[in-house]
């Protein structure tokens, strides 16, 4: 592969300051981050990924890397995938994008594809939210059940062993101290937005559309749970990928997450090439007829 560099920008979107990154040039790639970071975290991600033949657009989400909140009002999924949206026209994308979300970021794109299908060429959704499914006992429950000292027990299972963590911790802190110091609001607003979110009947929808779907989750991960993981592959129709490692795989190791979604990508550039490819049909031209007014012959006394 091909290396690339990784380019930070800012623009506007809904006439608020947003930042994001930017690499490589080809098939349009969406990456959209985790609770409490942003794009910088991603790096390593954003270039492997844009180094198989991709422009990657990884922004700051509304509440983090410098990207301003969301309105008290559009404060919801829906608001986050629209304000998505407006950002591919901010940046004048004008194709269906693959959309790559992680954690929080994964129920965003579910929440975008559902709201703006034409924006969106497929979903990969890696270690995603939106299952909201937890085992307590031997009984099966809403996430939204779960207490918050039960994601706590389980967060230090994401970054140990200790090889993982002197890869993971220096990247996630990056962006996880900036946020926290700038804006902890956000962060808890979005950790409870992340807890309720329930979108197995937005996946239905979008199996049922036909949309491309792929799943994936890592065997340690105590965040997102695998009974979660398993009603997203359920409502989605899909077997799903178990990979080992924790919540946050894709950071420790970028090179091993680039082979992961490498048939997602050549299956989605095979797509984009034959829809480039199709002859577009030739529009008819209409046969221009003299008005009956003007054909009609005067009459003659």
């Amino acid at each position: 592969m091909v290396a690339v560099s990784v380019v930070e920008r800012r623009t506007f979107v809904q006439g608020r300051p947003a930042a994001y990154s930017v690499a490589g040039t080809g098939m349009p790639v969406v990456l959209l981050h985790g609770w409490a970071l942003a794009h910088n975290t991603y790096r390593g991600v954003i270039a492997t990924t844009a180094a198989q033949g991709c422009q990657v657009i990884a922004p700051a989400l509304p509440g983090f890397g410098g990207t301003r909140d969301l309105p008290r009002d559009d404060f919801s999924m829906r608001g986050y995938a629209q304000w998505v949206a407006d950002l591919l026209d901010a940046l004048e994308i004008d194709e269906p994008a693959v959309v790559l979300g992680h954690s929080f970021g994964g129920g965003v794109a579910i929440r975008l594809a559902f709201d703006h299908r034409t924006r969106v060429r497929s979903l990969v959704l890696v270690n995603s939210v939106g299952g909201s499914s937890w085992k307590q006992g031997g009984s099966l429950r809403s996430v939204a059940e779960r207490p918050l000292w039960d994601w706590g027990l389980h967060f230090p299972s994401d970054v140990w062993p200790i090889r993982q963590a002197t890869r993971v911790l220096p990247v996630v802190l990056e962006d996880f101290l900036p946020n926290l110091v700038r804006n902890p609001r956000a962060i808890a607003r979005v950790a409870n937005l992340a807890r309720r979110a329930d979108l197995r009947v937005e996946l239905e929808a979008l199996r049922d559309g036909g949309m491309p779907i792929s799943i994936i989750w890592g065997t340690r991960d105590g965040i997102v749970t695998r009974e979660s993981f398993e009603a997203l592959c359920v409502a989605s129709g899909v077997q799903g990928t178990v990979v080992e490692g924790s919540h946050s795989w894709l950071l420790a190791d970028p090179k091993q997450f680039g082979e992961v979604i490498t048939n997602d990508v050549r299956v989605a550039q095979a797509a984009r090439e034959l829809e480039r490819q199709a002859p577009v049909p030739k529009r008819r031209g209409l046969r221009r007829v003299q008005s009956l007014g003007r054909r009609r012959r005067p009459v003659t006394g």
